[in-house]
């Protein structure tokens, strides 16, 4: 489990509401989700288990179409397409495509939510600590371009995939940023050490010496990403 588990969100105007990310198949969990109004629409930032698995449950309380990136997650409605504008339960959703933790991730901004907007960013930014890129399937790179088209929206609160909310888009990018590029040096100084074929467990050893055992195979997926980038793959 991620932080405190999977954030799923209810957007929406009146009775009429679209669900972001139905979660886990927690039978009470989407029996909350169906009772709090007319789910109108579901919405997915990204294909990951913790964030899909609610999906039929879902489907079957509600009757609701899915839409996400990925066609095999969409059920009713069609794949999200980048920069759509979405007008349903009294609100607008702007798509923004944000590949990276995973190919198919997305990022939801709210506009008219509060003064500033919203960003319901999946797992692209946290509500603590950092994401990972899910190699292969996500990669460096993307992920990068996708923090940085998301200084576009520089005044909007973050709503992540997981843990709390945080009220400025902007400095968290700007954290993130800075963090991959301290974990870059990090493995360039690794490959300078341990010659510029080495692998991926003696770079993890390298960079991340003091991590649990736990996190180890999260840590092996962000260096492949990272020396995959690095060596322009």
């Amino acid at each position: 489990m991620t932080l405190e588990g999977t954030n799923t969100y209810l957007v929406g105007r009146g009775r009429e509401l679209v669900v972001v990310d139905p979660g886990p198949a927690d039978a009470a969990h989407l029996d909350r989700i169906a009772a709090a109004g007319d789910v109108a629409l579901i919405l997915i930032t990204h294909r990951h288990p913790d964030h899909t698995d609610g999906i039929a449950g879902l489907v079957e309380r509600t009757g609701a179409p899915v839409r996400a990136v990925s066609p095999e997650f969409c059920v009713g409605g069609d794949p999200l397409v980048d920069g759509e504008v979405i007008e349903v339960a009294g609100t607008r959703i702007e798509v923004v495509a944000t590949p990276g933790h995973t190919a198919d991730s997305v990022s939801f901004h709210l506009p008219d939510d509060g003064a500033t907007g919203s960003m319901l960013t999946g797992d692209t930014i946290l509500g603590q600590g950092t994401t990972i890129i899910a190699w292969p399937d996500g990669a460096l790179r993307p992920y990068l371009a996708s923090l940085h088209r998301l200084l576009d929206f520089p005044r909007a609160a973050v709503l992540p995939g997981h843990g709390p909310r945080r009220p400025n888009l902007r400095a968290v990018v700007y954290e993130y940023l800075a963090h991959r590029g301290e974990r870059l040096e990090q493995v360039r100084a690794a490959l300078a050490e341990l010659g510029e074929d080495a692998g991926v467990e003696a770079v993890t050893d390298a960079v991340y010496s003091d991590i649990a055992p736990g996190v180890r195979p999260a840590a092996e997926a962000s260096v492949r990403a990272q020396l995959d980038y690095l060596r322009g793959v």
